[in-house]
């Protein structure tokens, strides 16, 4: 058997292909999950993570063949509406991928992790887990219960070692925003908001994941670790 893996969803693209590739980088070995079959890094598969029982037989069959030390749960969706015009189906497709899936790869995961003596589950959640934004309630929703499961997790699992903690990013740069981030508008608007100065990049994001896995700190866990540039406590 191969060196157990940390499985990324999402791993094709944005941040999920950053942290595949800073693991990959740092020596973990990485197998890749998306929709394409895709991944920046390391070994990848295709996994319809919306998919229930594709995703149980996916992770399943990673954790027979190679193990598994650790999971990140990435891969995510963002549809704006008004609330007066959201439908039910836009608020469950949303949920399905943000939130749902979280649950379902963590649970298919657990008892390897177990297993293998312990492990970590990084969990990418969001800054807008505590904020009110407008035409955002599904995002803000799955993003919220990101952080919940990701405590609920923690408690639950510890005695088998295994720490789980939610990585909440605020703006980042990639190739799905990068037109809108750089409309002079929205830089200054930025500028005024972000004590940094400006939107993070995908690289930010991938350091700290890669840095929570490189670092044994067993007192560490079910918390929320934002990288935001200080926007979110900004006032």
């Amino acid at each position: 058997m191969s060196k157990p893996c940390i499985i990324v969803t999402g791993a094709s693209k944005g941040i999920g292909a950053a942290i595949a590739q800073e693991l990959d980088q740092r020596g973990f070995p990485v197998v890749g999950l998306s929709r394409s079959g895709i991944s920046a890094a390391g070994d990848s598969r295709t996994c319809n993570m919306t998919d229930e029982s594709a995703v149980r037989e996916t992770i399943v069959a990673i954790g027979k063949d190679r193990g598994i030390t650790g999971l990140v749960n990435n891969a995510g969706l963002y549809i704006g509406s008004p609330i007066a015009e959201l439908s039910s189906e836009t608020y469950d497709q949303v949920m399905d991928l943000n939130a749902k899936a979280v649950m379902i790869a963590s649970r298919e995961a657990y008892p390897f992790l177990k297993v293998a003596g312990g492990g970590k589950i990084i969990n990418i959640g969001s800054f807008f887990d505590k904020m009110g934004v407008p035409h955002n309630l599904p995002y803000c929703a799955s993003k919220a219960a990101v952080a919940a499961m990701t405590r609920c997790m923690a408690v639950e699992w510890s005695v088998d070692n295994i720490k789980v903690i939610d990585v909440a990013p605020g703006y980042i740069e990639t190739d799905l925003n990068r037109d809108y981030l750089s409309r002079e508008k929205v830089k200054q608007w930025l500028a005024g908001r972000i004590p940094t100065g400006s939107a993070g990049l995908p690289a930010d994001v991938a350091r700290l994941v890669a840095a929570l896995f490189v670092e044994d700190i067993p007192f560490l866990t079910g918390e929320t670790i934002y990288v935001d540039g200080g926007q979110g406590m900004n006032h």
